[in-house]
This record gives structure tokens, sequence and C-alpha cells, in this order.
């Protein structure tokens, strides 16, 4: 797995919407044999959130349990804690400058295809910047949960992802 960080810029900038940031990154995921998922990366605590998101992802699509059909939306919903696919999408990218992180994985030309996607994005380092605010109140994480455990928000977050698989 490799994580490309960056700005993305649509609607004024490199792209005229977000469909066609999406459409660049699913063509080069296609062209490489990757799956490449991209989040805004006031969303995403850590490294660590993404990587139990795809663990997850591919162990219950290899055990014939998976929620979508598409490994992406897969890594999206694991990733988002949640089994809808609109909200998941809250955590994608959107209008203006989103500081962005890229998740390419897959059995295809990772090097190439995160060197492909470096191209789409204003270099940047983005990962670990999240947005405490806007985690708590996307995760619905409070200020009594945050109180009662020394593990602190990452690791609350880390456990919204795995509790998806037991919310069957």
């Amino acid at each position: 797995m490799r994580l490309v960080e960056g700005i993305a810029e649509i609607g004024g900038g490199r792209f005229a919407d977000v469909d066609a940031f999406l459409e660049r990154t699913s063509e080069v995921a296609d062209a490489h044999d990757v799956t490449v998922q991209a989040f805004d990366a006031r969303y995403v605590v850590s490294r660590r959130h993404l990587e139990r998101a795809v663990e997850l992802a591919d162990r219950e699509r290899g055990r014939g349990e998976a929620i979508a059909r598409d490994r992406g939306v897969e890594i999206a919903l694991y990733a988002a804690g949640r089994r809808q696919i609109d909200r998941a999408f809250e955590m994608g990218v959107s209008p203006g400058e989103t500081p962005t992180v890229v998740l390419v994985d897959g059995p295809g030309e990772e090097a190439a295809a995160a060197a492909a996607v470096a191209d789409l994005l204003t270099p940047a380092a983005t990962l670990g910047a999240y947005d405490e605010a806007r985690v708590r109140s996307f995760y619905d994480i409070g200020a009594a949960e945050l109180e009662a455990t020394d593990a602190g928000l990452p690791a609350l977050v880390l456990e919204r992802v795995a509790l998806l698989v037991v919310e069957r």
C-alpha cells in the first residue's frame, strides 16, 4: 500500500469538478491494475487508519462477505466505519482545495500508479493533519468518550473502523 499526499484542486483548479478528478483516478487504477481511493485528509487520523480499512475490507471480501462490489468503495466504507456509501463518501474530496491522501494498493504497478496520482495533486504534507472537530463529529465521538479512555482520538477511530464488521 502506498499513500500519496497533496492538495486536490477541484472546480476552478486542475479539475472542473469532483467527477473529473475521480474519473482520472479511476483511469490510473485501471491502467496499473490497482485500487485508487482518495480521501479528504482532514478525516484520516493516521496511516494505520487506512491500513486497517484495507485489511478489514480485504478480509471480508476474501470471506465472501463484502458490503460493496468495488474494492475501493469497500475500503472507503471501512475507513468511514459506515455501511452507507453516501455517508462514507463524505470522507472523499470535494470542490475547492482539499487536503488529500490517496490510497494506492493492489497487485499491479503500485509505484507507477502512485507517481501518476501524485501528478494529479499539488504536493503537500497532509497525512496526520486531521481536523479533530471534523473527525469527532463524523465518527460521533463525544467528550465523555474521549475522557473515558487514555487511548486518544486515533485509537477511537480505529475502533470505529473495526466495529463495522460487528455491526452486520
